[in-house]
């Protein structure tokens, strides 16, 4: 197959359209056609999470996808979350417990964990760490990582921390 698809999403509260070939994969189109560079491509196999987005409220990892899987769908990358002046919650909680070295994973933990606290109960640490078990983090050990989600669990269950 030569020819381009055409294809229509939202993608952070924005629409787009676009030409893409139907091979190319949904995180190149993010980072090489929208620009949002925050999606990272690790393993390139879906092993690693670093490439993980929201798609229609669920956890997806992009470099599973091809673009044209994203024809009519709501994503939300990294980028929609918040800014350095304006920060989401979950960047605040993974600030505030430096649950973050080099950085390289982050997007793809902060996109997991906005999925995972509006679908799981996340009751004990080992749960949260099971539910972060397909993100890899070659850095920081977890501990800070999984303190930052218990902390918005407890907020999202009404804790106290």
């Amino acid at each position: 197959m030569t020819g381009k698809a055409r294809i229509t999403l939202t993608v952070n509260g924005e629409p787009f359209e676009a030409e893409v070939e139907p091979r190319m994969l949904a995180a190149d189109f993010l980072r090489d056609e929208l620009g949002l560079t925050g999606t990272h491509v690790g393993c390139e196999h879906g092993v690693c999470g670093t490439c993980t987005i929201m798609m229609n409220g669920v956890s997806a990892r992009s470099c599973l996808m091809l673009a044209v899987q994203l024809d009519g769908a709501e994503v939300q990358t990294v980028e929609g979350l918040g800014t350095i002046r304006d920060m989401h919650r979950i960047q605040e909680a993974f600030h505030e417990h430096h649950a973050l070295q080099c950085g390289f994973c982050t997007p793809g933990f902060l996109m997991t964990v906005c999925d995972i606290l509006e679908s799981l109960p996340l009751r004990t640490d080992a749960e949260i760490r099971d539910a972060l078990s397909g993100n890899i983090c070659r850095c920081t050990g977890y501990d800070h990582i999984v303190k930052a989600v218990r902390t918005l669990v407890d907020e999202r269950d009404g804790a106290a921390s």
